[in-house]
């Protein structure tokens, strides 16, 4: 895979515009990574400082700058609420290179599919502009929502993956992965 890729600063959807975050997303950050809901199943996520969301800006940044893909800011066509995040990041998972799906959403954007919706849109973008690795989503077992998000963006699992996560043990759900 090279450093560099096509970049996407801007996917839609039928009800959402998906854009590379900004510096003025930095309270939405703050705001959605700072509710205990968001993050309940993921502790470790869960920012408790707003400079916390500036840094972790930041890092979702630079790896735009690197790879020309991250995190996108989901929004509805009709609003400029940011609805939550979702996006890709290379990572290793048992010594395999592979793409992780995050999505977090707000909760007031729970249970109306925005979250299936943007994920699908994220797995489709990267089967074609990144093709050489597999995508994955690490789940919790009990959060049988993100499950359900990860099986509408077209994963499957991919027990013989699950292992230890940062924040307890994770259900591993794939696409494309090697023979």
């Amino acid at each position: 895979m090279s450093d560099r890729n096509p970049t996407a600063d801007e996917l839609q959807t039928a009800r959402l515009s998906l854009r590379r975050p900004t510096e003025a997303d930095i309270d939405a950050i703050f705001a959605i990574h700072h509710d205990p809901q968001t993050c309940l199943h993921n502790p470790s996520d869960a920012l408790a400082r707003p400079d916390e969301a500036g840094e972790l800006y930041r890092r979702w940044n630079e790896q735009w700058q690197r790879y020309g893909y991250g995190y996108w800011v989901a929004r509805r066509h009709d609003s400029d609420q940011q609805l939550g995040f979702c996006g890709i990041k290379p990572m290793e998972l048992q010594g395999m290179k592979v793409l992780n799906l995050f999505y977090r959403f707000a909760t007031s954007a729970w249970g109306q599919g925005y979250a299936g919706e943007a994920a699908t849109a994220v797995t489709t973008w990267a089967s074609r502009h990144v093709p050489d690795l597999p995508l994955i989503a690490r789940v919790r077992p009990a959060n049988t929502a993100s499950q359900r998000v990860a099986i509408r963006a077209g994963l499957t699992r991919a027990e013989h993956l699950d292992g230890t996560g940062y924040d307890g043990h994770d259900w591993i759900y794939a696409a494309k992965l090697p023979n």
